[in-house]
């Protein structure tokens, strides 16, 4: 039977669970994976992206929902409940039924920003990624708030590219989350508006459902640890920003971040947010799957 491959997400969980000994004591057979970016390649290449990009930011169109098309090399994945659902009815794999978890999620500007209310921000850039989770939940945040045609996004690239367009002030606006989001609250810059970042998980054909069960029940006990007292394990935030990140700020002041919520992502859920991306146009025709509820989640409820 091949190891149960889990990659991490930026977050606290699967690192207090191999820690702890947690997954080990569900007799789960895993080992963690980390993105690229965090290599020394990964650092060198962003000097030379950052010397190439000088006063503009080339539009980056390889977001979340590409790296599903792609196939990631995991037995779970994470990624925002939106592209998840998508990926999941196209048949890129099935969302997770049983569980879901929420992040802090927020629009920044540069302190020195004359904006100070959201409506401020109709027809300004605001840095996401694309059809990744910044992307739809930006939308959903400035819809209250101006026309849709006033929104305004760059898609600037991942969560790290972005708070180096807010940093160096290519980005008038950012959506971060998670990670980022303690970053850009810890340099002082001005949060605009709070927006919801619901992120679900992704399982590709031929895993177990009990391994995956497993591995929630092993993140249970995580989030536990968590809810109790978080601050005793925020020094695993290290282990996930890129050195040029990590030494801006100090992780003991970061929140707890993602919080894994055990209940149902169920068929109002599914089916909503489906129609939402759909009605937006988020994605071309032939992009959108046909996948029911039954079809597209593990453990439809």
């Amino acid at each position: 039977m091949s190891k149960f491959v889990v990659n991490t997400h930026g977050r606290l969980q699967e690192w207090i669970a191999d820690s702890k000994g947690y997954f080990t004591d569900e007799g789960l057979d895993y080992e963690l994976t980390q993105h690229s970016l965090l290599t020394k390649e990964a650092e060198e290449k962003f000097k030379a992206d950052a010397a190439k990009a000088a006063n503009s930011v080339p539009d980056n169109l390889n977001g979340a929902y590409q790296t599903y098309e792609k196939g990631r090399e995991a037995s779970i994945s994470c990624a925002c409940h939106w592209t998840v659902n998508m990926a999941a009815s196209n048949s890129h794999g099935k969302l997770w039924g049983e569980a879901y978890s929420v992040s802090p999620c927020g629009i920044f500007v540069p302190e020195s920003s004359t904006i100070r209310k959201p409506e401020q921000l109709a027809g300004v850039n605001v840095h996401v990624g694309f059809q990744s989770g910044s992307h739809y939940t930006t939308i959903q945040a400035l819809e209250p708030f101006m026309k849709f045609d006033e929104i305004k996004l760059k898609f600037g690239g991942g969560p790290s590219d972005r708070v180096d367009q807010l940093l160096s002030g290519l980005a008038p606006a950012a959506t971060v989350f998670g990670m980022q989001y303690y970053i850009m609250e810890q340099l002082g810059f001005r949060k605009i508006l709070d927006s919801t970042f619901m992120i679900a998980s992704l399982i590709p054909p031929g895993v177990e459902v009990e391994d995956v069960r497993k591995y929630f029940r092993a993140l249970k006990r995580a989030q536990a640890d968590i809810d109790r007292m978080h601050q005793a394990y925020t020094h695993f935030y290290s282990n996930e920003l890129p050195p040029r990140h990590a030494k801006l700020v100090d992780v003991r002041r970061f929140g707890p971040g993602e919080r894994i919520v055990f209940e149902p992502y169920n068929r109002d859920m599914y089916e909503t947010t489906r129609h939402w991306v759909e009605e937006r146009h988020i994605f071309p025709p032939e992009k959108v799957g046909a996948g029911a509820y039954e079809q597209a989640v593990a453990c439809a409820v």
